[in-house]
Parts: structure tokens; C-alpha cells; sequence
């Protein structure tokens, strides 16, 4: 759980993790976007802007390394606490990034997959998201896991009383339920298991992001603004990864 600058880890020559130990999934809390602006003298959308373009750059350099599955967490359920003003900046720079990516996305093999809750956004936000999920489904090469109106200790509420209606329908017996029971009712059920979250902008916290699957995953806390972590930044973080010893608590 060491914070570490983005650039500190040596970037390996083949683009990916040191030795060739790629992440199967990668998480990342995209934080710094008003800071970034603030430091400027812009507005905080602006950064929202540039962290769009951020987003770009790690897919592709995820893509290109060949990590499974790349989870960006993009509005959480906490996030509604915003000006409003910000939070429909936020929509439109969602449903911009959708309608420009969206056929390149699908042409290069990317299944598009929301956690979270999205049906509360607007109606024509909520749309589009569906477009874009339903067109990639059987896209095989990528995941991108986009957490919409997504929090952590709330989806593991709505697993226990989704397997709380199993038990009273006499579906379930309460001593057959495990780990593997609860996993099967989250959000990422269809996702491989967590092995690296990644936070930026110094922040040393998870903000009730992927709490039950981060269990064993590998932490890494950065300094860099979202905005300014790009490609590099990336390969450097999957080399910090791969240069880590895992133990899940056997030694």
C-alpha cells in the first residue's frame, strides 16, 4: 500500500508489467480533475474534460499490454452531492465521450460493461449508455467497466438481500452461503478477480470503491493528477505491479 510516484517504477521495454506479470483487471479511482483545473485558473470542467482524454490514453496502453479488464471509477452514488451545474458538466462529457468513441471502441474489440446504478441519470444519458453496452456485448478482445452512480457498501447491501429473498423463498439455505455465493450477486460477477486498484492524486483511500474485491487486490497511490496520467504513467504503474510479490496471506 505504498504511495509511489507514477514515474518511480523502471518502465519495462515491452510495454507491460516488469517480467511480463500483466494484471488481468485493473481498477482506477480517477481523482485530481478540479485540482488540475484549479491550478490553472480554469474551470473544473476543464479537467473533467482533460481526464476524459486520460481515460483514453490508459485504455488504449491497457489494451495495447493486454489487461483483461480495465474498471474506471467515473461517478460514484456519492457524487450526486455535487453542484449541479457540475454534475450535468459531467453527463455531457459522458454522452460526448460515448458518441465519439463509441464505433472505435466496438472496432477494436472493447465490451463495454457498467457497475452501478445508471437508470438514475437522465433518460437520454441512460440510453446511450444502453446503446453502447448492448453494441459491444460480444466483444471478446477487453472489458471497460465504467462505475456510474456506483458505491461500494451499497451494491453489498443489495447482494444480501438478494440472497435474503433466495432464503425466504426457500431457494437458499442460510449455511450454503460462502464467498462465492456473495460474489455472484455483485456487479462485477462477470469480471475477472481485482488484482491492481490504482488512485491517483495523493489520496491515500478507497471511497467506497470495489470494497469486496479488493480484498487481496494490490494497492498503488500516486501523486499525478488524473488528467496528467497518461500511457507512461500506466506502464509504470503495471511495472510497480509486476515487481510486487503476492501472498494472499499464505506467508
Amino acid at each position: 500500500m505504498n504511495s509511489v510516484p507514477a514515474s518511480a517504477a523502471p518502465r519495462p521495454e515491452n510495454g507491460g508489467a516488469e517480467g511480463g506479470n500483466i494484471p488481468r483487471h485493473v481498477a482506477i479511482i480517477m481523482d485530481g480533475n478540479g485540482r488540475w483545473a484549479k491550478a490553472r485558473g480554469l474551470p473544473r470542467v476543464a479537467g473533467h474534460k482533460q481526464g476524459a482524454e486520460a481515460a483514453r490514453k490508459v485504455l488504449r496502453a491497457a489494451g495495447t499490454a493486454g489487461v483483461e479488464c480495465l474498471t474506471l471509477y467515473a461517478f460514484s452514488s456519492e457524487n450526486w452531492r455535487r453542484p449541479q451545474d457540475e454534475i450535468n458538466d459531467l453527463m455531457g462529457l459522458l454522452s460526448l465521450y460515448i458518441s465519439r468513441e463509441l464505433d472505435a471502441l466496438h472496432a477494436e474489440g472493447v465490451r463495454i460493461k457498467i457497475i452501478g446504478d445508471h437508470s438514475a441519470f437522465k433518460s437520454d444519458v441512460a440510453r446511450l449508455i444502453d446503446k453502447a453496452v448492448d453494441k459491444t456485448a460480444s466483444n471478446q478482445r477487453m472489458t471497460l467497466a465504467v462505475a456510474l452512480n456506483y458505491g461500494a457498501q451499497r451494491e453489498i447491501v443489495h447482494a444480501v438481500r438478494s440472497l435474503a429473498r433466495k432464503v425466504e423463498a426457500g431457494q437458499l439455505s442460510p449455511d450454503t452461503i460462502g464467498e462465492a455465493e456473495i460474489e455472484a450477486e455483485l456487479d462485477t460477477r462477470d469480471l475477472p478477480p481485482l488484482d491492481l486498484l490504482i488512485r491517483t492524486s495523493g489520496e491515500h483511500r478507497l471511497s467506497n470503491f470495489l470494497l469486496w474485491q479488493s480484498a487481496y487486490s494490490e494497492l498503488l497511490f500516486t501523486d499525478t493528477l488524473w488528467p496528467d496520467f497518461d500511457g507512461d504513467a500506466f506502464r509504470a504503474a503495471l511495472a510497480a505491479y509486476g515487481a510486487r510479490e503476492r501472498r494472499f496471506g499464505g506467508r
